[in-house]
């Protein structure tokens, strides 16, 4: 194997879904906080259960779960699970793979709606002019998540970090990495 190849391939992390540039290193990974996916995954399954529970019964009490009515019924509600399954792997998959990346070059947004579809923007850290950190509500209050808003010097100013767990803490992590890259690149 050459150095170039041993390179590139100590420049990917397993946990990412794109490269890092040479001298990069991630310093914190960012998902949204877990409320964003738990209450939702229970409503999901709510509505996949409770309609199934409910024909289960009401076919079982009028023409029975055997027979022709029991088949239709049993093939519908395989139908009907297998979707809500669907859309509750989905709901996961958007969750683990919506990430914001900082590293001690820049902030990357990351998403993937699906195996097929990815949106990737970035923002170096010296472009970075101004961080607010947006956080309403009692929910976010006492969970501590909020979103963090930063002002970029390119063509699409506004950069926002949505829904992320200790959102100060966060903006200090930037604020420092930004003052340190700006020290470095003088």
């Amino acid at each position: 194997m050459t150095s170039d190849a041993t390179t590139a391939a100590a420049r990917r992390d397993p946990r990412l879904h794109f490269p890092l540039q040479p001298d990069e290193r991630v310093l914190e990974l960012c998902r949204r906080h877990w409320l964003y996916l738990w209450p939702r995954m229970a409503l999901m399954t709510l509505f996949a259960l409770v309609p199934t529970v409910l024909m289960a019964v009401l076919v079982a009490k009028t023409a029975g779960l055997s027979g022709t009515p029991g088949l239709i019924f049993w093939i519908a509600a395989l139908v009907w699970l297998a979707y809500w399954a669907v859309r509750l792997f989905l709901n996961w998959y958007r969750y683990h793979n919506d990430i914001w990346v900082i590293t001690n070059q820049r902030i990357v947004d990351s998403t993937k709606t699906s195996p097929f579809r990815m949106k990737m923007s970035t923002a170096d850290l010296v472009n970075i002019q101004d961080m607010t950190v947006e956080r309403n509500g009692i929910l976010r209050t006492m969970f501590d998540y909020g979103d963090i808003v930063c002002q970029t010097a390119a063509d699409v100013q506004e950069f926002r970090l949505a829904g992320i767990p200790h959102p100060a803490e966060v903006q200090l992590l930037v604020d420092r990495e930004r003052d340190l890259e700006r020290g470095r690149s003088r």
